[in-house]
C-alpha cells in the first residue's frame, strides 16, 4: 500500500528477491504521479541496489522500509532496515560479481549516504536533483542560494540538516509479506 500525501511515500517490505521487484514499480508509479518520470531509471536503480544489500547483508532479519520524498528540488530515497552495521565501499576486483553497488549508487546520485537510526538500525539514503536545470542557478521567486555538494564515495555518517528542508514525520503504510 503507497501512503498518501502526495510528496511522500513510504513502504514496509521484507527485502526477498519478489519484493524488490514490486518495491521498484512502486517507485515508478509514485514518480510518474509526480511527473518525475526522467529520475525513474536512477532511482529504480538506487533502491534495487540498496534494498538488495538488505537481502543480502542485514541481521537479524530482511525487513525494512523504503521511504520516497520529494522536497524542494531534491528526491530523496532512503532504506532504514534494523541491521546496525554500517556498510563499507570497497573497491571490487574486475572480475567480482558483486561488490559495487554503493559505488554505483554514489555515481548516479547527487550525494548520499548512511545514518544510525537509534540503537538497532540505520538508514542509507540517495538524492536525485529534480531539475534538469543547474540547481545552483538563483531562481527568480527563491531569495536563497542553493550550494551543490558532490556525490561522495564513501558513507556519509550523521545526519545534517542544510536548514532547507523541514524535518517530518514520516507517513506510515505496509505491504504485507
Amino acid at each position: 500500500m503507497i501512503s498518501y500525501p502526495s510528496r511522500h511515500c513510504t513502504v514496509e517490505l521484507q527485502a526477498l528477491p519478489s519484493r524488490i521487484g514490486q518495491v521498484r514499480r512502486i517507485v515508478s508509479a509514485q514518480l510518474r504521479y509526480w511527473h518525475l518520470d526522467a529520475l525513474i531509471d536512477r532511482a529504480s536503480l538506487g533502491v534495487t541496489e540498496l534494498l538488495s544489500n538488505v537481502h543480502r547483508h542485514a541481521q537479524p532479519d530482511k525487513t525494512c522500509t523504503v521511504e520516497i520524498e520529494l522536497l524542494l528540488d531534491r528526491l530523496t530515497v532512503s532504506v532504514r532496515d534494523h541491521d546496525p552495521r554500517m556498510p563499507v565501499v570497497d573497491d571490487a576486483e574486475p572480475l567480482a560479481t558483486c561488490g559495487r553497488g554503493l559505488a554505483m549508487v554514489a555515481a548516479m546520485s547527487e550525494s548520499w549516504g548512511v545514518r544510525p537510526d537509534g540503537e538497532s538500525g540505520k538508514v542509507v539514503w540517495f538524492t536525485l536533483p529534480t531539475s534538469s536545470a543547474p540547481v545552483a542557478a538563483p531562481s527568480r521567486r527563491a531569495r536563497r542560494t542553493v550550494v551543490e555538494k558532490p556525490a561522495r564515495r564513501f558513507a556519509e555518517v550523521g545526519h545534517t540538516t542544510d536548514g532547507l528542508r523541514p524535518e517530518h514525520a514520516p507517513a506510515r503504510s505496509a505491504v504485507a509479506g
